[in-house]
């Protein structure tokens, strides 16, 4: 094998990966994870990518103090950042999977 065709090869992984990084990122964008907090007096709903949808507030959560309203949605704010990152994370595993990464390479793409 020479070094022209190794670098034929190499460049058409690399179209590869950035278009299964395109697609997974598009995918993500379209993936709603949905996360609660205080028993489910304040929900959250986010995309993969990070993006608020929905907050929805229980009308009896309205009745108590700020300070507690104001935990319960950074609780559930955090709690579908959490899941909205082990979506992203699987999802960009499976888009460079079968790239003939070594291990531990394939999660910096």
């Amino acid at each position: 094998m020479n070094i022209n065709m190794l670098m034929q090869q190499a460049q058409r992984m690399q179209k590869d990966m950035e278009a299964n990084a395109k697609k997974a990122k598009e995918e993500l964008a379209n993936t709603e994870v949905k996360a609660e907090a205080g028993g489910g007096l304040v929900k959250v709903t986010m995309t993969g990518r990070f993006v608020v949808k929905r907050v929805e507030i229980s009308p009896d959560l309205l009745q108590d103090e700020p300070d507690m309203i104001e935990d319960l949605i950074a609780a559930a704010v955090n709690d579908a950042v959490r899941q909205a990152e082990l979506v992203a994370d699987e999802k960009m595993k499976s888009a460079n999977s079968g790239m003939g990464l070594p291990p531990g390479l394939a999660g910096m793409f």
